[in-house]
């Protein structure tokens, strides 16, 4: 039986009296998100150093997919902090085993042989302050953009701040008539609740599961093509990219989902990444201070990353929390953090 999650969702939320903009200096620990095809369902893992971490609830999901999303299931979590100190969740709303699971009669939504694997059209999107009251929005793209026209998929959306216009940022693969798959961005309500402006693709990509992260003036874009992750850089985060052909990651099979942390106090930088191809799957880790040299630092309990008390996570992102958070987490949750 599984733990409760411990998350509750609110219709709104209130500007807490702290809520500020956060510097590097204001961050002592981690929060990682990721999800497990078993329940397709979200969770939170967090760690104090950047190397060891320890999930919440033991293992169990901090968010139950069944009451988030239309098809009853969520993948693909990430989230990220704004320039309001509130944590922006996004996640895709798939379930890939929903015939199985008894949530529809057929393997999709929508026949296959035209519109191919998965074809969600639907994002959720989330908000908190305090990781455990969130503002939840289920959000079909093709119904409040008609001029995309008849869209596959929307998958593995992400959230940034662009600093130029003040706004929260929402990107994510979208794929038409089954083979063609690329980036698209589109600007968020204040609330965190819709994207109000149609969504762009974002040229010179042509790949998938994008992460942006914005150092000294510079977008890192990290990306999948060909089941490999990628690298390209821009002074825009939504055009003007260039890049290297070669692979980033030091797998030999296939990889997805790239996310970048910084380790808080020093130069370095972390890029995370599902290892799907691997059996039994797991998360690879290489580190860098210039985006161009990396040292491989292995999976999850095969090197100097740790998980302590959970296997097999799937499409991970790591974003910086306080020494206060980090606190209310492990009370909340009642976290042995095992560091």
């Amino acid at each position: 039986m599984r733990r409760p999650t411990g998350i509750e969702l609110v219709s709104a939320l209130e500007l807490p009296a702290i809520a500020r903009h956060l510097e590097e200096k204001d961050y002592g620990g981690y929060l990682m998100v990721y999800f497990k095809d078993e329940t397709h369902c979200a969770y939170f893992a967090i760690s104090r150093d950047g190397y060891t971490f320890t999930d919440v609830n033991g293992g169990d999901p901090v968010f139950d997919g069944a009451k988030l999303a239309e098809q009853k299931g969520v993948r693909d979590p990430h989230i990220a902090r704004g320039p309001d100190g509130a944590f922006y969740l996004v996640m895709t709303d798939l379930h890939i085993f929903g015939d199985r699971a008894g949530f529809r009669s057929t393997r999709w939504q929508r026949p296959e042989e035209k519109y191919g694997w998965g074809n969600n059209r639907a994002l959720v999107l989330m908000k908190s302050w305090d990781l455990v009251h969130w503002t939840h929005s289920d959000f079909r793209v093709d119904a409040a953009f008609p001029e995309l026209g008849d869209i596959d998929c929307a998958w593995a959306p992400e959230t940034t701040y662009d600093p130029v216009s003040g706004r929260m940022v929402v990107y994510f693969t979208i794929r038409y008539g089954n083979k063609n798959a690329n980036l698209y961005w589109s600007y968020a309500n204040e609330a965190f609740t819709r994207l109000e402006t149609p969504p762009k693709m974002i040229p010179g990509i042509g790949g998938i599961d994008g992460d942006l992260t914005l150092v000294d003036g510079r977008w890192h874009m990290f990306y999948v093509s060909n089941a490999q992750i990628h690298h390209s850089w821009s002074a825009a985060f939504a055009s003007g990219y260039t890049g290297t052909p070669e692979r980033i990651d030091p797998e030999t099979v296939p990889t997805e989902a790239p996310n970048i942390f910084k380790r808080l106090g020093t130069s370095r930088y972390v890029l995370m990444y599902d290892v799907y191809g691997a059996r039994p799957n797991n998360m690879g880790f290489s580190e860098t201070e210039d985006f161009v040299t990396w040292r491989h630092l292995g999976r999850f309990n095969e090197g100097v990353m740790k998980g302590t008390n959970f296997v097999r996570p799937k499409h991970g992102a790591v974003t910086p929390i306080t020494l206060e958070e980090l606190q209310a987490v492990v009370a909340h949750w009642h976290v042995d953090l095992k560091e």
